[in-house]
C-alpha cells in the first residue's frame, strides 16, 4: 500500500507516524506531505529518512491511500481531485463531515457501514469522538432523549499556534496570539467563529455530527465549548435524559465492557478522568457518573481523551486498519 500523510508536520500527523509504527502497518511507500516551506526537508519513519513532497507531486504518484490533516481549505481543494484518480481519502478536517454522500465515521460505532464504494471517508471532530463513544452504547441501552454538554478543550486542539501561545505565555515571552485573549490562567468560552445566534462553529459540530453518527435528528442537543490552558486533552461536562430508565450499576458494566473505553470511577480513592492521565493514551475515559435527581431518567458524567490521539489520529488510522482488514485497499 502506497500512503500519503497531506499535514504530516502538523500535531496530527506526527501522532498518525507514530501510531503507524506502533501498529507496524506495512507500508510500500510513505508519501509524507506539508507546506511549502517544508518541501524538501526529511522525516524520520521507521528509521529511515523520507523527504517531504509538495501535494502536486503526490498527486501525480497516485497514492492508494490518503489521510488528509491539513485543515478544510486543503481538503476542499484537493481531496476529490485524489478521489478521482483512485485514492481513498480520510478526510480529519470539516470540510466533509456534514456532506450528506459522505460517512462520518468511528470505527467501534459505525464502521460496519464502510463499504467499497466509498472513495472519501470523513473523521468526527475531535470532542465529537469521545462523546459518542461513551453515549452510544448507552443510547442502544435506554434510548437517550436530550444531551446538555460542556466541553473543557485543550489547546492543542488549535494546533502547534494555540500550544505556542500558552507556552510563550507561560514563560512571559512575547508570542502570537491566536486566541483573542490571553489562555494562561484564563478559560475562554470561545471555540472557533460565532455564527449569527451566538453558538461556536464548534459547539455545532458537536450537535450535528452527534446526529448524524447516530442517525437519529431527533435528539435534543446543546453545548457550551471552552478553551483551557491544558495540554493533555479534552474533558466533557455530560447531562443526559433517557427515554428508559436504567440501574446505575448495570450502566457502569456497559461502559466498562466496552471496547475503547476506560471506566474511571471511584470517587472514594479519588479516581476519575483527568488530561495529566489520558495523555498519549488511545482510549476514552469516562468517570463521575452519577443519577441528577433533579430530572426523571437523567444522569451526570465526565469524560476525557487526548484529543490528538483518539480524537483525530487515532480515529484515522482506525479507519485505515478496517479498510486493511475488510481488503477495500
Amino acid at each position: 500500500m502506497n500512503l500519503a500523510i497531506v499535514g504530516v508536520t502538523g500535531m496530527v500527523g506526527r501522532v498518525i507516524l507514530n501510531l503507524l509504527e506502533e501498529k507496524k502497518i506495512f507500508l510500500k511507500n510513505l508519501y509524507p506531505v506539508a507546506s511549502k516551506k517544508s518541501i524538501g526537508k526529511k522525516i524520520f519513519f521507521k528509521k529511515k529518512k523520507i523527504k517531504i513532497l509538495s501535494i502536486e507531486e503526490t498527486f501525480s504518484l497516485k497514492p492508494d491511500v490518503a489521510i488528509f490533516s491539513a485543515g478544510a481549505e486543503i481538503s476542499k481543494k484537493w481531496g476529490m481531485k485524489f478521489t478521482r484518480k483512485g485514492t481513498l481519502l480520510i478526510d480529519n478536517s470539516s470540510a466533509w463531515r456534514m456532506n450528506k454522500s459522505k460517512k462520518l465515521i468511528v470505527p467501534e460505532i459505525n464502521g460496519k457501514f464502510i463499504s467499497k464504494r466509498d472513495k472519501l471517508i470523513a473523521n468526527p471532530n475531535c470532542s465529537t469522538i469521545q462523546l459518542v463513544m461513551v453515549l452510544y452504547p448507552l443510547h442502544l441501552k435506554y434510548r437517550i432523549k436530550n444531551i446538555t454538554i460542556s466541553t473543557y478543550q485543550s489547546v492543542t486542539g488549535s494546533g502547534k499556534k494555540g500550544l505556542d501561545q500558552l507556552r510563550n505565555e507561560e514563560d512571559r515571552k512575547k508570542t502570537k496570539k491566536i486566541y483573542s485573549f490571553k489562555i494562561h490562567r484564563n478559560v475562554i468560552p470561545h471555540c472557533d467563529k460565532f455564527d449569527d445566534y451566538g453558538s461556536s462553529k464548534e459547539e455545532l459540530k458537536l450537535i450535528n455530527e452527534t446526529k448524524k453518527i447516530f442517525s437519529n435528528k431527533r435528539i435534543g442537543i446543546t453545548s457550551t465549548s471552552i478553551r483551557v490552558p491544558i495540554v493533555g486533552g479534552h474533558s466533557e461536562s455530560i447531562n443526559l435524559t433517557f427515554k428508559n430508565d436504567f440501574d446505575i450499576n448495570e450502566l457502569r458494566q456497559i461502559l466498562s465492557n466496552t471496547s475503547g473505553l476506560i471506566l474511571m470511577d471511584n470517587i472514594k480513592k479519588n479516581i476519575y478522568p483527568m488530561p495529566i492521565l489520558c495523555e498519549e493514551n488511545n482510549n476514552v475515559f469516562v468517570g463521575r457518573i452519577r443519577r441528577d435527581f433533579s430530572k426523571k431518567k437523567s444522569l451526570n458524567m465526565w469524560i476525557v481523551s487526548d484529543n490528538l490521539r483518539k480524537g483525530s489520529a487515532t480515529n484515522a488510522v482506525q479507519i485505515l486498519e478496517y479498510l486493511i482488514y475488510n481488503k477495500f485497499i
